[in-house]
């Protein structure tokens, strides 16, 4: 949803009448660092430069929202100052609303109420304190909120309407915030645009739409809530199209549009796409921010361009921490496990804290190149040495590392002892290593465990399934299929994207709608005969029905990946890179055909799957079958 500025504080610049009689007042304008401030602070007391509100105004204003300030600093300070005015309360709740946790804004501004510290909040207080309200998932402090506005009579004030609609929409509820907007007596760009990312929030699209259609002037800001909440909704052709649309009304995008149209180029798997807005941004002259190169080293690692993705993070001059996370990360789910940890050292290296992102992806390499020992060794080091507290993520990612390593029982007591309730990832972590190395007892009561505990997800039920089936155990799957039924679960079709040309093309498992089928048909019948000369035998035992064995081989045949497979070597020129996206864990026959299929057309096949990516090349993988 479209992220509201909140009202700043005007430039301050001493007055000159405060500056004759108190010169040290003139460092402030030049003020950059903390121990800077301290001085200049220590000089306004002894000058009594301190007790003017808007000296102390300054003081706290650099404390608490500058980058290199002291979020603690600015609550003493702001404790100690007798007087403090209005001004200087709304400069630290929105240094709490927007630089560090929200909650503690709605409770500052309650401590504030009730020491009567202010007594009658004005319109600005309270549009941070609506902000603070809807980032925290407070809805009853936002009606409350709401309430005080009326009682107050500070509910005509536009900018409280403003974030009322973005409060009442950020918990979905569009009739109250729909309310609020037309109560609204004087529109601006911005009333419409909250109501409109209200609108894509609840999944109203063709609202957002025709509100959209109907504004006379549509500014960049505009565009980039219609992207950035069709991205967010996973509506991420629609996002692509509102681009294009956007480019050939000449309106030039801003770094908020090219963010959210390389992620959406990056969950279509469209690296073609993705590097068009690229060199179009570049033509452009538009900057490359860190905001930008972390995106695009996201899209690319997201599209198995691993290389890519290292032009742009080393031809950065600044990075941040979610850089190098999103670098470490992207190596670790495309198979290169050890480069994944190399960076990390040199991002310890460089003096860059890591955070609780990066941790996840250093784990996940671990887990993927069986690096057990180094795995729990970042695992310990993330307290004793950078004092994150490991969440229920960093757990899985643990209970990942030994399960997939086939020390099943170390997995169970990882999970034992957490010192919290283990959530629905770590539990299928450890079910799928009941199905790598066929646990069937310990597959069973974890599969069991999470039928109670997801009811709906169809996935559980056939990893489930695929235990007993690999097994043979035909009774078991037929038990499984009745309670999904009786249950009301439907399974989720595989469904697999190719990027051809520019052109990304969806196919679903069996699909026979697509233009060209009867060529992608010939195709796949020419691929499995090429197969069977190399040895190829069908791993019939991935299919969860007791069927002839037959009518096996023509499911599998069918398979959404390698329908797209087909495509692309249909479609796409000798030497192109095939990539394929797929919806859902690639299974082990797929797995197989895609090594055979890299070896036999000498192509290189990129597919990227629910979990990882899978490399292939002259009939290996880069999972080295290990997933």
């Amino acid at each position: 949803m479209h992220q509201m500025a909140l009202p700043k504080p005007p430039p301050w610049a001493p007055p000159p009448e405060l500056v004759s009689r108190h010169p040290a007042l003139r460092h402030l304008l030049s003020c950059n660092s903390m121990p800077h401030l301290r001085q200049i602070h220590a000089l306004a007391i002894t000058t009594g430069a301190a007790c003017d509100n808007l000296a102390a105004a300054r003081i706290l204003s650099f404390s608490a929202l500058s980058p290199t300030g002291s979020l603690t600093y600015a609550r003493r300070f702001f404790a100690a100052t007798a007087k403090a005015d209005a001004f200087m309360f709304n400069i630290l709740l929105r240094a709490y609303a927007s630089l560090s946790n929200p909650a503690e804004a709605v409770v500052f501004f309650a401590e504030a109420l009730e020491s009567s510290r202010i007594s009658r909040p004005g319109h600005r207080t309270l549009a941070l304190v609506l902000k603070a309200a809807s980032d925290t998932g407070a809805l009853a402090v936002g009606k409350m909120l709401h309430g005080m506005a009326v009682k107050l009579a500070l509910a005509a004030d536009v900018s409280v309407q403003n974030f009322l609609v973005r409060m009442y929409s950020s918990f979905r509820l569009i009739e109250p915030a729909r309310l609020v907007f037309d109560g609204i007596s004087d529109f601006d760009e911005a009333s419409k645009n909250i109501m409109i990312g209200g609108f894509l929030k609840c999944g109203l699209f063709d609202d957002a739409r025709q509100m959209f259609d109907e504004m006379p002037q549509k500014g960049v800001i505009s565009w980039s809530v219609m992207i950035n909440g069709f991205v967010q909704s996973s509506q991420f052709r629609g996002a692509l199209e509102l681009f294009r649309e956007m480019l050939r009304r000449e309106i030039d995008p801003n770094e908020s549009v090219y963010v959210n149209v390389f992620s959406a180029c990056a969950h279509l798997g469209s690296v073609e796409q993705g590097r068009w807005v690229e060199n179009y941004m570049r033509k452009k002259g538009f900057v490359v921010t860190v905001r930008i190169g972390t995106a695009l080293i996201d899209m690319y690692l997201k599209c198995g361009c691993v290389e890519k993705a290292f032009d742009v993070f080393n031809s950065m001059e600044r990075k941040n921490s979610l850089t190098w996370s999103a670098m470490i990360g992207g190596l670790a789910v495309n198979g290169h496990g050890e480069d994944s940890l190399m960076l990390f050292s040199l991002m310890e290296a460089a003096g860059i804290q890591p955070n609780e992102v990066t941790f996840v992806g250093v784990l996940n390499a671990c887990s993927h190149s069986k690096l057990i020992d180094e795995g729990v060794r970042h695992f310990d080091s993330m307290t004793k040495v950078y004092g994150i507290l490991p969440n229920v993520q960093h757990y899985c990612c643990l209970v990942d590392l030994y399960g997939r390593a086939g020390l099943l029982e170390k997995a169970e007591d990882v999970i034992r002892k957490m010192p919290m309730e283990p959530n629905i990832a770590v539990w299928g972590s450890l079910l799928n290593s009941c199905r790598i190395h066929g646990n069937i007892d310990l597959g069973e009561k974890v599969g069991r465990k999470l039928m109670e505990l997801e009811p709906d997800n169809s996935g559980r039920y056939i990893l489930l399934s695929n235990i007993f089936a690999a097994k043979g155990k035909w009774e078991e799957v037929g038990e499984l299929r009745k309670i999904m039924k009786e249950r009301g679960v439907v399974k989720i079709p595989g469904s697999s994207f190719i990027d051809v040309k520019g052109d990304v093309h969806e196919f679903i498992a069996g699909d026979s709608f697509h233009p060209q089928k009867a060529e992608i048909y010939a195709k796949l019948e020419e691929m499995s005969s090429k197969m069977k000369l190399d040895g190829y035998i069908p791993r019939t035992e991935q299919v969860l029905i007791d069927m002839e064995e037959e009518e096996k081989q023509t499911a599998l045949h069918h398979h959404s990946e390698k329908l797209a497979l087909a495509f692309g070597l249909i479609g796409c020129e000798t030497g192109m890179v095939l990539r394929i996206t797929k919806n859902l864990r690639v299974c082990d026959d797929c797995h197989l055909v895609m090594k055979l299929i890299s070896k036999i057309y000498g192509r290189e096949i990129v597919v990227r799957d629910r979990s990882r990516f899978h490399h292939f090349r002259d009939g290996s993988c880069s999972c080295s079958d290990y997933w």
